[in-house]
């Protein structure tokens, strides 16, 4: 196992060099998606920044918490932009093309190969901006952090980043048994998109279970606010962890599946 780890480091390590190489190339792919990606953002914080304008409070959260929210939403979104979005997005168009099977004749994870060949350093400036949205809110709030629960709140967002990244496979995994990826895709981006807009605390009933279990994006941000306030207890925490966890081997066993149900579009 640890020589596997160690191989797959070694992996990672020759497709970020291979990735940085190739956009220097042709510098202005790496240059303009950070102004691309930085305007963006800012269009979508100002639109936030309407919509909560008028609004004191969600639950029992206040203004300091929604905006703790919407940045830790931003990062775990910009983490995910970064890292492997390019990648693991590529997946339909690559079942559809036949493409895939280049992956598969390759003595190195398919699924470890699409996560990080595209690499994003353009998305970094959201990173950073996501950040400053944090601090400011926690200042809205008037918290003082110690250093436990910094660490404790980065543990949380890695975690989520996880459970944002397990969601996007399963997804995209479903075009390696169906043709047409239109409608979850769409589906996807509504949830995204509500989800960012609304903190885990606001669904009841069938909503909660919706967004909680079945496409558990209302925990992704929210669970990382809660314990950065000192709202989360034991129980929510191991809901959080159990959730990731059984996504992590549904997403193993969906893809492995969905790789044997796969038929080349060459053949």
């Amino acid at each position: 196992m640890i020589r596997n780890v160690k191989k797959n480091m070694r992996v990672i390590r020759e497709m970020f060099f291979l990735r940085m190489h190739g956009l220097m190339v042709f510098r202005m792919d790496f240059i303009a998606p950070f102004f691309i990606d930085g305007s963006l953002f800012l269009i979508q914080l100002m639109a936030f920044g309407v919509v909560y304008s008028h609004v004191d409070a969600i639950g029992s959260w206040g203004r300091g918490e929604m905006i703790a929210y919407i940045g830790t939403f931003s990062l775990i979104n910009a983490l995910n932009m970064t890292i492997y979005f390019f990648g693991i997005n590529s997946i339909p168009y690559k079942v559809r093309s036949g493409e895939l099977d280049l992956y598969l004749t390759k003595p190195v994870s398919p699924l470890l190969r699409l996560t990080f060949e595209n690499i994003s350093p353009g998305s970094i400036p959201l990173i950073i901006m996501s950040v400053c949205i944090i601090g400011y809110g926690i200042h809205i709030r008037h918290m003082r952090l110690s250093f436990a629960a910094v660490i404790s709140y980065g543990f949380w967002v890695l975690i989520m980043t996880v459970l944002y990244y397990e969601m996007a496979v399963i997804i995209r995994a479903v075009s390696l048994y169906i043709v047409s990826m239109a409608r979850l895709e769409q589906m996807e981006e509504a949830c995204i998109d509500l989800c960012m807009k609304l903190p885990g605390i606001a669904f009841y009933g069938g909503y909660k279970v919706i967004f909680y279990l079945i496409l558990p994006y209302g925990i992704m941000a929210t669970l990382p606010v809660q314990r950065i306030i000192g709202e989360m207890d034991f129980q929510m925490a191991a809901y959080g962890m159990g959730i990731v966890v059984i996504f992590s081997a549904i997403t193993g066993v969906f893809w492995k599946q969905g790789l044997k149900h796969y038929n080349s579009a060459s053949s």
